[in-house]
């Protein structure tokens, strides 16, 4: 599915649209959401099989995609959600041509440089949900363990979204006291409080909500309102969402990785460059290197 329109979330729209090739699906969804819009200010809410549902829209959220078949490797499931992309699209770019595109299908940054590719966008109009949602898991751990509310807690993660993701220890603070200051050895093998166990629960804790429910849905969705209101509002906030990295921390390809962007009316306006230690622009490199094993071998 893909969601056209002035979106939804938290009254921020005046009308809605949502695509899918489910017909039934797609309809039980409309009805079910067009019966609770009372609550969330949303006068107008559509469907249908295509984008001409909605044209010019403002934001455009893609969520379309196929799952993982047992014993399929990352290459043809990605290779698979390709194929879909190059169906939809070209399509939404030209009935909504001044829209955001905001991916949030898997994985996501590659398939955020298959929609710039494919929609021919400038870069700072299409934008992956990255690891925003990374980022708020690690603040809520880190704010779980000191006995913080996580909203006083602050760091990122950065690079995929995924088993190569990077943790910012060297940021990482509350109430603007760096938490590495105190404890020199924060997040390394070294550390006798284990701290890098919180970064990998934030790697795991999807698959382990799939484990349990099958699939995860609030949180995701609540990240990706989160960044919507952003851009919708142009509240200039700082958010770790994929973007072309290329020619930052000495990453030569054109690959999509998340690091922190502030976002507005237009999309991204500007990346916030860290000051990355040698470890963690390593990892980054890394995670880069990840993608593009996986990306030049993509057929469009």
């Amino acid at each position: 599915m893909y969601i056209l329109g002035k979106y939804p979330a938290k009254g921020l729209t005046d009308e809605l649209a949502l695509i899918d090739v489910m017909e039934e699906k797609l309809k039980g969804e409309m009805m079910d959401l067009q019966h609770g819009s009372l609550f969330f200010s949303t006068p107008k809410i559509v469907s249908g099989k295509d984008s001409r549902v909605s044209v010019n829209s403002k934001i455009v959220v893609v969520t379309a995609g196929a799952r993982q078949q047992e014993g399929e490797s990352r290459l043809n499931l990605v290779q698979r959600n390709v194929n879909i992309l190059k169906m939809i699209i070209p399509d939404i770019a030209k009935t909504s041509p001044n829209c955001k595109l905001l991916v949030v299908s898997n994985p996501v940054d590659i398939l955020t440089y298959v929609t710039w590719k494919l929609s021919g966008f400038p870069k700072h109009r299409v934008i992956g949900s990255g690891t925003n949602l990374d980022s708020a898991r690690f603040r809520f751990l880190i704010g779980s363990r000191l006995g913080v509310n996580p909203t006083s807690c602050h760091g990122w993660v950065i690079g995929e979204h995924g088993d190569s993701s990077v943790p910012v220890w060297s940021g990482v603070n509350v109430a603007g006291v760096c938490l590495k200051n105190l404890h020199p050895s924060l997040g390394t093998a070294e550390d006798k409080e284990n701290w890098k166990t919180v970064h990998r629960q934030v790697v795991e804790s999807a698959y382990e909500v799939i484990k349990l429910k099958g699939y995860t849905s609030w949180a995701i969705g609540l990240s990706v309102a989160d960044l919507v209101r952003t851009l919708m509002k142009n509240l200039r906030r700082v958010h770790p969402v994929s973007t072309m990295v290329k020619g930052l921390y000495g990453i030569n390809e054109e690959v999509f990785l998340s690091v922190p962007c502030i976002l507005g009316h237009n999309g991204i306006t500007d990346i916030v460059k860290l000051d990355l230690n040698f470890e963690e622009e390593k990892q980054l490199k890394k995670s880069a290197d990840a993608l593009w094993d996986v990306q030049k071998d993509l057929k469009f």
